[in-house]
């Protein structure tokens, strides 16, 4: 039985006296054990992203960034210019200072009724009747004060800001344009939390619970991430039975932007199979072959490979054995051949 440490190598660089000479890096191919599992298509999305619109009507006075930009979080990205609530905001001023002049009006006139009363000179009905409108100017000039916050509050509404620092996604709207509330201003997202959003068949949810190890592959940036943490979403699609799995990636990943192609790899299991790294196989139309040493001599061989695992290695379905001898770096090696070629026979 074969010793599971030894599976677990993958490649050994070979370095005979023979092939010191090489102007490449060769190694040996071996067996080892790798991940097995599940792969489905992903979609990249930011954790933080939303769209800034209008609260309030009026015209783009300002539109102070442009996709593309940094911005801070409260930082002014849009202004309006919405003159009628200017104006609603003087007349609520002014409301409150008319209710101010009722209520102190109102609130000496209680005053006198109260000393004619202790001196006899007006009855209950007429204390009475000055005590309720004391009490009704009193709260007409709490809702004219009331009413200075919210037409003050609206009137903030023509000073956009970022709610959050990230980066702008989209400008809808230019300087001079009208805008009514609920109008799309700008997109934006923070790129420094990111994730990948999977549809998973149903009947593929068990294994994916169970997996202890999520990578996402971006096949556009050559790059594979470990995930750090799996949320599967509680519900599934009634037309296409899938269910929706978000896959966190670690902060702040540079070249990674919403709506990237991806692929999710879900580790289910393992197996011993024949792998040689990525970076060793030479793709030429329909034709993918690597370089084998054999001795002093570079040749090419066609190769039949099947997935990747994820770690920038790929496995080898027919075309090598164990102990075979390839180019780490075929472009080198293919040039090395070409010249041994056209040397003469000795």
């Amino acid at each position: 039985m074969l010793n599971p440490a030894r599976l677990l190598a993958c490649l050994i660089l070979a370095s005979p006296p023979a092939w010191a000479v090489l102007p490449f890096t060769i190694a040996t191919v071996k067996y080892q054990r790798v991940d097995t599992g599940y792969t489905t298509e992903a979609t990249v999305e930011a954790v933080k992203q939303s769209v800034i619109a209008a609260q309030v009507a009026g015209r783009v006075s300002a539109v102070n960034f442009d996709a593309g930009d940094y911005v801070k979080a409260g930082a002014v990205i849009v202004r309006l210019s919405a003159r009628e609530l200017s104006a609603a905001v003087t007349g609520s001023q002014a409301q409150v200072a008319q209710a101010d002049a009722a209520l102190a009006n109102a609130r000496a006139n209680y005053q006198r009724q109260q000393q004619l009363f202790q001196q006899k000179f007006i009855s209950q009905a007429a204390l009475d009747r000055a005590t309720a409108e004391f009490r009704t100017a009193e709260a007409a000039a709490r809702a004219a004060r009331a009413g200075v916050g919210q037409t003050a509050a609206v009137s903030g509404y023509t000073v956009i800001t970022a709610p959050y620092s990230g980066v702008v996604a989209a400008r809808h709207v230019e300087v001079g344009e009208t805008v009514a509330p609920g109008t799309p201003l700008m997109t934006g997202f923070d790129p420094r939390d990111m994730r990948v959003i999977a549809n998973v068949p149903q009947y593929k949810l068990a294994e994916i619970k169970a997996a202890p190890r999520v990578a996402v592959e971006i096949p556009s940036l050559n790059k594979w991430i470990d995930a750090t943490g799996v949320t599967v979403l509680p519900s599934a699609d009634a037309a296409t039975h899938t269910v929706r799995v978000r896959i966190d990636l670690p902060a702040s990943l540079e070249g990674v932007i919403p709506g990237m192609f991806a692929r999710a790899h879900f580790s289910v299991g393992s197996a011993r199979k024949l792998t040689i790294p990525s970076s060793a196989v030479l793709r030429r139309s329909e034709i993918t072959a690597v370089y084998v040493v054999n001795k002093d001599k570079v040749s090419l061989r066609q190769i039949r490979p099947g997935t990747s695992n994820g770690r920038g290695q790929v496995e080898v379905l027919a075309g090598l054995n164990p102990g075979d001898v390839i180019a780490l770096d075929p472009v080198k090696a293919g040039i090395y051949a070409k010249s041994a070629a056209n040397q003469p026979a000795r």
